[in-house]
């Protein structure tokens, strides 16, 4: 298939979302499920995914590097491959239907085996972090969502963010994704499918509900929080 044709059956099936988006009830997982699906993932070849990269067309949004043209799409550069190889199975297992860019990405993958998820997995992971966005939070905003972060809040039993993926936006164990120098847009978006119950793969409702316990105002500044952490 050329670049040409394939954008244009992504940009078909990104219209179509959004003029009917009917999403059938996804199966939740538990964590065991989720360890069970991390096992058996295969060794992925860093070599072999930079080439799928690039001619499973994944470069056209998410970068040659691994790091997003746009905050349209999720920067991976330097992402954990367990999360994003998990990613991509729910994408193909249609778990993930949250939104238009969740079909565009069911199209995408829908032919990939898992040693190609493996494979592709392993080359995001390879890459350096993106480096820092420019924007930043004023200093009392900052102060407030570092706690957050570092500390949590225990009157809302919001626990440290720090706590699942690293002091240092690196990620944690498992399927918990690196969260430094990602997209702004990408990030907001990502929370408000988990805050509205459109996303949920996530190990038993663990971000779901995390992020409903949060303000617009607080997603949007975590998002400004970790965009401009320096890389890990």
């Amino acid at each position: 298939m050329s670049r040409a044709l394939f954008l244009a059956s992504l940009a078909l099936a990104f219209n179509l979302a959004h003029a009917a988006h009917d999403s059938p009830a996804a199966h939740s997982p538990s964590v065991a499920e989720v360890r069970a699906t991390l096992a058996a993932m295969p060794k992925g070849n860093a070599a072999r995914g930079k080439q799928l990269n690039q001619s499973l067309m994944c470069a056209s949004c998410h970068g040659n590097e691994g790091v997003a043209p746009t905050s349209n799409w999720a920067s991976l550069a330097g992402q954990r491959a367990a999360y994003t190889y998990k990613s991509l199975l729910d994408y193909q297992k249609n778990g993930r239907h949250e939104n238009a860019r969740a079909t565009v990405m069911q199209a995408a993958v829908s032919g990939m085996s898992r040693q190609d998820m493996a494979d592709v997995a392993a080359w995001y992971a390879s890459l350096p972090a993106p480096n820092p966005a420019p924007v930043r939070l004023d200093a009392a905003a900052h102060t407030r969502i570092d706690r957050l972060v570092r500390r949590g809040d225990p009157t809302r039993l919001l626990t440290a963010c720090a706590s699942c993926h690293g002091a240092a936006g690196q990620g944690g164990i498992n399927e918990t994704p690196a969260l430094a120098g990602q997209t702004v847009g990408s990030f907001v978006r990502t929370m408000n499918d988990y805050r509205q119950g459109h996303r949920v793969t996530d190990a038993n409702q663990g971000m779901r509900q995390f992020a409903q316990r949060l303000s617009a105002q607080e997603i949007r500044a975590l998002a400004l929080y970790y965009a401009a952490l320096p890389k890990p």
